[in-house]
């Protein structure tokens, strides 16, 4: 088979890819997808992801390195195996991440991504139940809405922060990112809405447009320095499908660069030492990888409901009852309900701490079982991370899973602003507003007391926050592996347009901006094309 582009992965960029590439009759566009289609029910309701987070068989069950600035701890870090890759599985948090972030690119020399140049794509993707304003649009394929219900428990949240000083209910994807308000939502009418739903069932039917599972790509062809095909493992045999124009990786910031160094294209030493011809030698693939890292304060609640009430026994009949008919209530809710953003020092410009709170704890966390008392459990994060780490493959093999060491805590830095997160969290639930409810400290509890104490604390129960990017860093350096334009460097035919490129972590959750980055991608694919 031969199309003019053909598009590996089917996640959060590739259904993008396929809807805008495919828009132009006059082009075919092939989307290949390790994984199945969408159908078990648990990727639709939107409380299920609390499973799917550990289902192998909608999961690629990555885990990191064990470090020992993070307790010696394999991490897991969950990538979706199926139409819609991590947005059928993930939190559904919308979040863009700050205007600097993206004029921090531009300076980098990735001109073109200043936050002028993206905030039209950030728009055009986007369906805003609340109504279109300067930074927000009306129309796109992305449905973007607020919870469908609010609870006391997390307007005192709200309230307890404004006591401390910082805005309440804020647009944190508007003018200004600081403070307290509900996660905006990807989902319709109580349901999620993945990049699956938004982009791809829609224009499925597309005679123009290729649609293939189970197709396991295994390495990209490259033939006197050009991209023409790619070669996949679909029900125990072995295709080819060939790109007359070019082809797009979009597998995300693990397998991008993984499928890179089996094609022969990364650092020439590692490649030989698992057996690999080097067919380009390009030595940031698989660095400069980077994610935010949460650790979590967890309190029993005295006077107020929480969901450890209404996700067990009658109170998830009820809760079941209101899902079905009416699409609303705590199966709708995501993973984190409570965003805040703040400053760890008052003299930063813009935040460099987020929040997720939710009014839950669990009594097994791991198994996401319920505890029986009402509790709630705060978790920051460090926005920028200092530290870098590294992803390579460790076999010729896609399907061994590769070597990933982010590095978390890695600097003083690091350190520093998320013990003044954990801090900030214990203030929330000092003030007069919530004071009088925190029956007791949970975790890490009050005897955990100095700076050490918590960062400890941090280092031996923290984890991903499921974002990890810059693997295939965008830029103009020795270690960018695509330039401006998304190419890779040195090979015609070939880009990659997925969260790899980003050549700094954003300031918030990902799965927005990596939507934003094949948005323009396929304006820029789509160029050339013509």
């Amino acid at each position: 088979m031969e199309f003019d582009f053909v598009i590996v992965g089917a996640g959060s960029a590739g259904c993008v890819l396929a809807n805008r590439l495919s828009a132009d009759p006059g082009f075919t566009a092939c989307l290949l997808e390790a994984g199945g289609e969408d159908r078990n029910p648990l990727i639709h309701i939107p409380a299920g992801y609390v499973k799917t987070m550990v289902d192998p068989s909608i999961n690629w069950m990555f885990d990191t390195k064990p470090d020992e600035k993070t307790g010696n701890r394999p991490i897991p870090v969950p990538r979706g195996k199926v139409l819609g890759g991590s947005s059928a599985i993930n939190g559904m948090l919308y979040v863009r991440g700050q205007a600097a972030d993206y004029d921090t690119w531009a300076q980098m020399g990735c001109r073109g991504w200043s936050y002028s140049d993206v905030l039209p794509f950030f728009k055009r993707a986007e369906n805003r139940e609340q109504g279109a304003d300067e930074f927000h649009g009306v129309g796109g394929p992305l449905n973007v809405t607020m919870p469908t219900v609010t609870y006391d428990t997390l307007d005192k949240v709200i309230e307890s922060a404004g006591e401390l000083g910082y805005p309440m209910h804020v647009d944190y994807n508007g003018a200004d990112q600081e403070g307290f308000a509900y996660y905006q939502v990807t989902q319709r009418h109580g349901r999620r809405f993945s990049a699956k739903n938004a982009y791809l069932d829609p224009v499925r039917s597309r005679k123009n447009l290729h649609v293939e599972t189970r197709a396991f790509v295994q390495k990209v062809l490259i033939e006197d320095g050009r991209a023409v095909g790619v070669v996949f493992k679909q029900n125990g045999r072995e295709r080819t499908i060939r790109a007359r124009k070019e082809i797009v990786l979009a597998a995300g910031a693990v397998q991008s660069p993984q499928l890179l160094e089996l094609s022969g294209i990364g650092q020439g030493d590692l490649l030989q030492k698992l057996g690999l011809q080097v067919v380009h030698n390009l030595k940031g693939v698989g660095e400069n990888l980077q994610d935010h890292y949460i650790s979590r304060l967890s309190w029993r609640l005295n006077g107020l409901t929480s969901l450890n009430q209404l996700a067990r026994g009658p109170g998830l009949v009820f809760e079941a009852l209101k899902f079905f008919t009416q699409r609303k209530g705590a199966l709708t809710m995501p993973a984190g309900i409570i965003a805040g953003f703040v400053k760890s020092r008052a003299e930063l410009q813009d935040p460099d701490i987020q929040f997720h709170i939710a009014h839950a704890t669990f009594a097994n966390p791991h198994k996401r079982v319920f505890d029986k008392f009402p509790g709630i459990t705060i978790g920051p994060c460090q926005l920028r991370p200092e530290s870098r780490g590294y992803l390579h493959a460790t076999t010729p093999d896609m399907a061994d899973k590769p070597d990933i060491q982010p590095n978390f805590l890695a600097t003083r830095t690091d350190c520093d602003v998320h013990v003044a997160g954990l801090r900030i969290g214990r203030q929330l639930m000092a003030t007069s507003v919530l004071g009088p409810h925190a029956a007791e400290e949970l975790s890490p509890g009050v005897d955990t007391a100095d700076d050490e104490a918590l960062l400890e604390h941090a280092r031996t129960t923290g984890a991903t926050l499921y974002h990890p990017v810059g693997t295939c860093k965008m830029g103009t350096d020795e270690m960018a592996v695509v330039d401006p334009a998304l190419k890779v460097i040195g090979l015609e035919g070939l880009r990659v347009a997925d969260a790899s490129v980003m050549p700094n972590l954003i300031s918030g959750n990902t799965n927005a901006p990596t939507m934003m980055i094949a948005e323009k991608a396929s304006d820029m694919i789509l160029a050339d094309a013509r």
